[in-house]
């Protein structure tokens, strides 16, 4: 097969962000680079991101999120290979848009049966027996930070982002979802700038995030202050960071691919075990917005981060150890052995 068509089904909005969309894009587009062809079954809150993000990239319209409508989008394709990253999707759901194609799931949960041929799961406490009862005999698993898809624009800035880590703090990146849930990122600008001195604030969110139309007021008036919509150039702002408040989602793996010293913070029960293993491999200082001491644990967190030049070197390297921006290539060449075998 000189060339697989390969489907990517996708979830985005609100509630559940658009790292599923963004993580799948940098892998199709390693996939794109290893020979294959990849479009995506867009629903309207996808399609909207793609349009952002990708507006060159192949999409196939569909109704809703919704399983049925996807199916129903799925069906009138031709394709050799499919991806899902979309965790409202069942084992039933899988089989039946796969047509007996060879499947790659995306996952970070481990809460319910997959009907996959491979599964990726980044998470860097995932374990093989997380996954026992839930798949079919024989699937692959691709475990761990090792193979988190990351942008190849991050690789390429890692060793000079690494060499500088723990200078002092003179620009502060805040990056917690393009969708900014229940307006988290005003809320947390507001904590850090009475507490950062001069340095400057890179705020990065979506066109329909909820904090956008206060922090534009803020921005005109606070020159510290520069707002990034809608980024095409996170690369660029996270190596230029000296620390970083983000969430803890798919980009982590570009923080640590560039050694960013973090204050993560947990915003949804799916993240708390990600959380927990970079804070017990001393690679972030975290924070869970739940807690009832988050306000003055987010402020000792910021403060140990902003006084410590030891901490955030340390911060570096041990993220840094965790992912070196490599495992979407890993990815990509796993799969397209598995659909080369099916196929031949």
């Amino acid at each position: 097969m000189s060339s697989p068509n390969i489907l990517f089904v996708v979830d985005a909005g609100p509630a559940v962000g658009g790292g599923h969309v963004m993580r799948s894009l940098t892998l199709a587009g390693v996939l794109d680079a290893q020979g294959a062809s990849c479009r995506f079954i867009a629903p309207p809150a996808a399609a909207a991101m793609l349009a952002v993000f990708a507006p060159d990239r192949a999409q196939v319209p569909a109704a809703s999120a919704a399983p049925r409508d996807l199916a129903e989008a799925v069906a009138g394709e031709t394709y050799d290979a499919i991806v899902f990253d979309h965790y409202g999707l069942s084992a039933a759901d899988h089989r039946t848009m796969a047509q007996g194609h060879p499947v790659l799931v995306i996952d970070d949960l481990a809460d319910r049966p997959l009907g996959a041929d491979l599964i990726l799961d980044s998470g860097p406490a995932r374990r093989p027996e997380d996954y026992e009862g839930l798949i079919d005999e024989g699937a692959q698993l691709l475990l761990g930070p090792h193979y988190a898809p990351v942008r190849a624009e991050f690789a390429t800035l890692r060793d000079t982002a690494l060499a500088w880590r723990g200078e002092p703090v003179g620009r502060v990146l805040v990056s917690l979802g393009l969708t900014d849930l229940d307006g988290v990122t005003a809320r947390v600008v507001d904590r850090l700038r009475p507490r950062i001195g001069e340095a400057g604030l890179d705020i990065v969110l979506g066109a329909e995030a909820p904090s956008l139309a206060g922090l534009s007021k803020i921005a005109k008036r606070d020159t510290r202050v520069t707002l990034h919509v809608d980024s095409l150039h996170m690369a660029r702002l996270t190596a230029e960071a000296d620390i970083a408040v983000g969430a803890a989602g798919s980009s982590t793996w570009e923080r640590c691919t560039l050694g960013l010293p973090t204050l993560m913070l947990v915003l949804a029960e799916n993240q708390r075990g990600a959380a927990t293993a970079l804070a017990e491999r001393e690679a972030a200082l975290v924070v869970d917005v739940a807690a009832p001491d988050y306000e003055a644990a987010f402020d000792r967190a910021l403060m140990r981060l902003m006084t410590d030049a030891t901490l955030r070197r340390q911060l570096a390297a041990s993220s840094a150890a965790l992912c070196d921006g490599q495992g979407g290539p890993r990815v990509g060449e796993a799969f397209l052995k598995l659909v080369a075998e099916r196929a031949g």
